[in-house]
């Protein structure tokens, strides 16, 4: 497993691969799908635009949009006194500096970090998980997102979920464009119905082949975040029970957003069979036993 310092420096690359990445995936399928519907390059322009865009505001206020996305809204000292203590606590000892704290006023049990970097971080739970665990069992959660600032992994999820929901904005226009454009400026002749095949193949794979990425990226990192928790409270147990009961926990998280679910410590969406086909979260089950071998 990499150190706290090789996973950070990671992290960082990753970053910068991500966004020219899909600055270059976006641009590439409003390309191909202006030419394959004969639109005009209006949509090419706009996914230009829109991608570094997205770049630009995805790491300068990322976490205000994660936040506007998931309804958040900040915690104070006097209605939240554990969490913000815990925050508070927890940050002292894991060397960083106190993140911004908010909660998502809702029955269902989960929790995110997001921010670019340790000074520009947030740390956000549900009041339902907050009313379900004990001082412990928070503290196992609270190390686990604290663990995602300090290793970086808030920059570059945050980055992919923004990006991947500027993909789904071209894809919709592009869709949208394609539905209405007639196809008489186009000569019909076997070279053209080829790339109208590869375009049509594109807006349907496209936002799958984005999730199956975000996918690959985010799997590993909650492993590590599970044993870097570990070390910081130095209480397998706690996170082990906070798991369990979150995975136990049958309230349905309605507000919770599909472009940001890989940023939550366990799948929103577990209720959800369609949804769940693409988690970016491991089985819990499996990150349970993982810790199991902690204790």
């Amino acid at each position: 497993m990499l150190n706290f310092y090789e996973q950070i420096t990671k992290n960082k690359i990753r970053s910068g691969v991500i966004i020219s990445f899909f600055t270059a995936f976006i641009i590439g399928v409003a390309l191909i799908i202006t030419h394959t519907y004969n639109l005009d390059n209006s949509l090419l322009f706009f996914a230009f635009v829109l991608s570094l865009g997205s770049s630009f505001a995805s790491y300068f206020w990322g976490d205000k949009i994660v936040l506007t996305l998931n309804q958040a809204r900040p915690a104070t000292r006097k209605e939240f006194f554990d969490f913000y203590t815990v925050v508070e606590n927890l940050s002292i000892t894991n060397q960083t500096p106190v993140p911004k704290i908010y909660v998502i006023e809702t029955d269902a049990m989960n929790a995110f970090a997001t921010g670019r970097d340790p000074n520009h971080a947030v740390v956000c739970v549900t009041t339902g998980l907050l009313e379900k665990l004990n001082r412990t069992e928070l503290e196992g959660v609270v190390a686990h997102e604290l663990s995602h600032i300090k290793n970086y992994d808030i920059l570059l999820m945050t980055i992919v979920s923004i990006l991947i929901g500027s993909l789904s904005i071209i894809i919709n226009m592009a869709y949208r464009s394609s539905f209405f454009k007639r196809d008489n400026d186009r000569e019909d002749n076997q070279s053209g119905n080829l790339i109208a095949i590869l375009g049509f193949i594109l807006i349907i794979f496209a936002p799958i082949i984005a999730q199956l990425i975000q996918l690959a990226i985010s799997r590993r990192r909650e492993y590590f975040a599970d044993a870097s928790a570990v070390k910081l409270t130095r209480q397998p147990q706690g996170l082990i029970n906070a798991l369990t009961k979150i995975s136990q926990d049958n309230i349905v998280f309605d507000t919770a957003s599909t472009a940001t679910a890989s940023l939550y410590i366990t799948n929103p969406f577990k209720g959800n069979k369609i949804a769940s086909l693409f988690s970016t979260h491991p089985p819990i089950e499996d990150r349970v036993k993982a810790l199991q071998q902690m204790l």
